[in-house]
């Protein structure tokens, strides 16, 4: 694929979710058909090696097969594709980095070293070594709020006037000020926001979602998102449901029994029933049981009719 610029960077993207044997290991036909899925749901792009993709839980090796699957897969279908070169250490995302340049993809994602919080400036310049490596494909950098360095609209002003080329974002979002300060601070940069606040976002400025509602169903998110230029009133009823469904009995696995975001991830999945994914992660990480997918399938039914295509 050609790399795309930022104002190429938009809409419904979905993430990679690795289905992990028993023994731990990788099921990369499982992986496969998901791959397939997701071309097949005419998403507007697909990304791996998010936080769901489990970025932090792999060997070189197994990130290289898996990149390689997508690279494939999507160069055939011209299906815009992002790899995640993300990783804790600056010199392992940055070897990351450099084989997967060769791949093609439309963009590249990274994450800034997070063992110890770096300063802006330490932030420019892995930054900016990242960015020299990846040309001619653009950088998204991926800033969620578990960063150990979160960054405020200045300081992405700070790293766009230093000359980091970067051609979008991965953010929590904020309120009408945050939005306000982004599109005047960083106008260029293309500003994905979490997708269950997606027809929100796109009214306040943002371009898309690396989405969590696409691991419901990918279809459905990108039907949701496509009727964001045709019925926004629509739009947002729906958006308020997905809230209500998240709020009421996706949040409580976070909040109050102590699950991580790629174990919910993973519980979306299953209860969309799209995929033959599972709900297992990788040691040490704790993941949902099957046994709660039938719990809360039958309301997320109820409340979400267009994420069940089978009904």
């Amino acid at each position: 694929m050609k790399p795309l610029n930022n104002k190429e960077i938009f809409g419904n993207w979905a993430t990679l979710l690795l289905p992990i044997n028993k023994d731990e290991s990788i099921n990369y036909n499982k992986l496969a058909d998901e791959i397939d899925f997701l071309i097949s749901c005419k998403v507007n792009g697909i990304y791996s090696n998010g936080t769901a993709g489990e970025f932090y839980n792999q060997t070189e090796d197994e990130f290289d097969k898996v990149n390689l699957l997508l690279a494939e897969k999507c160069n055939a279908a011209k299906m815009p594709f992002q790899i995640g070169c993300a990783h804790m250490s600056p010199q392992i995302s940055l070897e990351r980095l450099k084989r997967a340049v060769e791949l093609k993809p439309s963009a590249i994602q990274v994450i800034l070293p997070d063992w110890f919080p770096p300063t802006i400036q330490e932030s420019i310049v892995f930054l900016g070594r990242m960015a020299e490596l990846a040309d001619p494909v653009g950088l998204v950098l991926y800033n969620p709020p578990h960063s150990k360095k979160k960054l405020t609209p200045e300081e992405f002003y700070q790293i766009m006037e230093a000359g980091i080329p970067l051609v979008g974002c991965k953010v929590a979002g904020g309120d009408e000020n945050w939005y306000r300060q982004m599109k005047n601070l960083v106008p260029q940069l293309s500003l994905f926001i979490p997708g269950h606040y997606l027809a929100t976002g796109i009214k306040s400025g943002a371009h898309g979602a690396y989405s969590n509602v696409a691991c419901l169903h990918p279809k459905a998110a990108q039907d949701w998102y496509d009727l964001m230029s045709t019925n926004m009133d629509q739009a947002f009823e729906i958006e308020q449901r997905i809230l209500y469904f998240m709020n009421t009995y996706i949040q409580p696995f976070i909040k109050e029994k102590g699950y991580s975001n790629q174990a919910v991830d993973k519980l979306l999945a299953a209860i969309g029933g799209w995929a033959d994914i599972g709900t297992r992660l990788r040691w040490p990480y704790q993941w949902i049981g099957e046994g709660e997918v039938e719990k809360v399938r039958p309301a997320c039914r109820s409340i979400l009719p267009e994420f069940f295509f089978n009904d």
